[in-house]
């Protein structure tokens, strides 16, 4: 039939991600080299695999038919090339990760570039964002996310600090004007710039100390979202429009140099790490497990 596996390939990744141009996004290549691969493929097999909308796809009968067997036997395939990728002196391949902002801006930079130096014929491919997503759906080989995150299913493996601590901080300026709080539910009286994830929940503020833990819903002078807009909202607290919390790595520079203050210091609750997380029931292709393999020896 002369049927090409990069067509099928193709309408796979359209048929997982829901349509054409997030497939692009997913597999790195282009909403219309994607269509073309899918209408090539049924025009071979004589049958419409998809059913089109201007805002969507969703799979006929027959594509559905075609992904239920499909999908196992590419699995496969991609296993056993792999098999024979574990025998290289150096493995090679793609790495596909998809984590959080937090992680790019304060875990990775720790250990991506000795990785790549390490592994040069292995190439690193990163999707950076906030949004809870099915890390196989959309076409990664692991994902990174804090244990209140992971699925039941996933293997864990710790990557970066164990410990960390939410921060909330101000310039003097603000708070020379306002007041230093006392108590977090002092903060009910502030300014104070939020986050909100892509989803639209914008979580509470929490604080603790001796055992003792305070959740409040402060008001907001300015809510931001979650990743994109995080250095516009320490930028914002800098120059004095209010209180910000995040992590306090991310915030830590600024703090020494002078540019903001800790606020109820004594309260930053502590959380733990995140991990490196990948479904179980799979084959470890090969760069995957020599990432493991790295940050486990770091």
């Amino acid at each position: 039939m002369g049927v090409e596996i990069s067509d099928l390939q193709a309408f796979l990744t359209v048929a997982r991600a829901g349509g054409f141009r997030e497939g692009a996004r997913i597999s790195g290549g282009s909403a219309s080299g994607l269509s073309d691969a899918v209408r090539r493929l049924e025009t071979q097999l004589g049958v419409r695999l998809l059913n089109r909308t201007t805002r969507s796809v969703a799979t006929t009968e027959a594509g559905q038919g075609l992904i239920d067997r499909l999908a196992p036997a590419l699995a496969e395939m991609e296993a056993a090339l792999d098999v024979v990728n574990g025998f290289r002196e150096r493995p090679a391949g793609v790495l596909k990760l998809n984590v959080p902002v937090s992680a790019a801006r304060l875990v990775l930079p720790l250990i991506v570039p000795r990785f790549l130096a390490a592994y040069p014929d292995i190439r690193l491919e990163l999707m950076i964002e906030d949004s809870f997503v099915d890390v196989i759906a959309a076409g990664c080989d692991a994902g990174i996310r804090y244990d209140e995150r992971l699925a039941q299913d996933m293997i864990a493996v710790p990557i970066g600090p164990r410990t960390q601590r939410f921060a909330a901080v101000a310039s003097k300026d603000y708070l020379d004007r306002r007041g230093r709080p006392a108590h977090p539910r002092d903060l009910m009286q502030h300014a104070c710039i939020r986050n909100r994830f892509a989803s639209g929940s914008m979580p509470d503020w929490e604080f603790e100390r001796d055992g003792e833990t305070v959740l409040i819903d402060p008001p907001a002078a300015l809510i931001v979202q979650t990743g994109g807009g995080v250095d516009l909202a320490v930028d914002c607290a800098k120059a004095g429009a209010g209180i910000v919390t995040l992590f306090e790595d991310w915030l830590r520079p600024h703090i020494d140099s002078g540019a903001l203050e800790p606020v109820l210091e004594e309260w930053w609750p502590e959380f733990s790490g995140p991990f490196l997380y990948y479904p179980g029931r799979r084959l470890v292709p090969a760069p995957l497990r020599v990432f493991i393999d790295f940050i486990k020896a770091a």
